[in-house]
């Protein structure tokens, strides 16, 4: 039982509204755990003087690992001794989230015999978060974690916990198995995810089908996106039926095509797969009438993150199709992705996401080093400097 109850008007305030509030949460752990006890008391006085009471840093981990714990300590230690110490471990999570209950309550009892017994389920990456433990109980934590099957994610400049949707488990769309590639990606770079030697840190996502359930496109470094390279498939039946209930196909879906492609006379659907921007807007509108076609595989694109040093970016397309099949051994991207580390480890500036890298070289000289040819799903828009000219002008005028 905690020792001292600490006044928490302001903290109060937070559980008067409709939605759950992360203070009750910890008002039910801190009923046998000291830590989030003491937690209370610091965060009230926070509110109180409007002043975060956290400092960050250290060097803090578990041995032979240089990521997974975030350090952090209060600079009230003589106030809160229970919570001087607090650190973040984060537990590579299974692909897809799935857990049984069992694996959760194992990790639960982990957590309330060396940590504060309060988790995230889960962080913006995907891993497992468990909030607060002093240095002395991370070895016994992990090596507890390790014989349950689990092992830390990545943080800092480092490889980050790969994550995916749930792909082939519960989606018809998906055009790959995302929960094999994940697994495969995270054995394939173990080293790289535990042991942070990059200019800075390094996120795959893996989705399914164009609709990126995970925001891979917006979030990560190294994004593999579902698709398909041949025509959506046609029900037509189903495409009346749709319309015969009340979907207005000229309206709902022909008008709101950013390709221009379909085509509906009030009988038959008809699609111009030339022009097609895979964006599934029609497939979701009518699923049972549409479906990405059988040629499935993915696109790789690269470069996303969002606004921390500077503005956000969305990923760009590095390959445009790849087939994404079992033995993954035998895919050809793992070449491209070790050239493209190679280079940004040897040219990037510290704290500078792949993504900002290959703005500040361009994309041109970017490909170029890593040895791809460029091809026109490259390109975002046509060139605005009409001064730019082409290499071959200048070798045709040599010649």
């Amino acid at each position: 039982m905690a020792d001292q109850k600490y006044e928490t008007p302001l903290l109060d305030q937070l559980e008067s509204g409709e939605w759950p509030s992360f203070v009750k949460e910890i008002k039910m752990a801190a009923e046998t755990n000291q830590m989030a006890n003491s937690l209370l008391g610091l965060l009230e006085q926070s509110y109180e003087e409007r002043k975060g009471h956290w400092k960050h840093g250290g060097i803090v981990g578990v041995m032979g690992y240089g990521g997974g714990v975030i350090g952090r300590y209060t600079d009230l230690p003589e106030k809160y001794p229970d919570i001087s110490h607090f650190h973040t471990m984060r537990v590579n999570q299974p692909a897809g989230w799935f857990y049984t209950a069992e694996a959760l309550k194992q990790i639960c009892d982990v957590w309330d015999r060396y940590g504060s017994g309060l988790t995230n389920m889960h962080g913006s990456t995907g891993d497992i978060i468990l909030l607060g433990t002093r240095t002395e109980n991370l070895e016994p934590a992990f090596n507890e974690l390790t014989k349950l099957g689990f092992d830390l994610g990545g943080s800092g400049s480092a490889v980050r916990t790969p994550s995916c949707c749930c792909g082939m488990a519960r989606c018809e769309w998906a055009c790959y198995d995302t929960m094999a590639l994940t697994y495969y990606i995270t054995m394939r770079y173990q080293d790289e995810l535990h042991r942070p030697a990059f200019p800075y840190k390094m996120k795959f996502k893996m989705s399914g089908c164009p609709n990126d359930c995970v925001a891979s496109i917006a979030r990560a470094d190294i994004s593999i996106i579902g698709t398909w390279r041949d025509e959506i498939q046609i029900n037509q039946e189903e495409v009346r039926n749709y319309a015969n209930n009340g979907v207005d196909i000229y309206k709902e879906i022909v008008l709101n095509c950013p390709g221009k492609c379909i085509e509906w006379n009030g009988n038959e659907l008809k699609i111009d797969d030339s022009s097609c921007r895979h964006c599934m807007h029609c497939i979701n509108v009518m699923p049972k009438a549409l479906a990405p076609g059988k040629d499935r595989g993915a696109t790789i694109l690269v470069g996303s993150k969002a606004p921390i040093i500077e503005g956000a970016l969305l990923s760009s397309v590095l390959v445009p199709f790849i087939k994404i099949e079992e033995p993954f051994d035998d895919l050809e991207i793992w070449e491209l992705i070790d050239n493209m580390f190679d280079l940004w480890c040897e040219e990037g500036k510290n704290r500078e996401r792949i993504g900002e890298f290959i703005q500040r070289v361009g994309l041109g000289n970017f490909i170029e080093a890593v040895g791809l040819p460029p091809m026109p799903e490259m390109i975002a828009h046509p060139r605005e400097n009409p001064y730019i000219f082409y290499e071959s002008f200048f070798e045709e005028e040599e010649e």
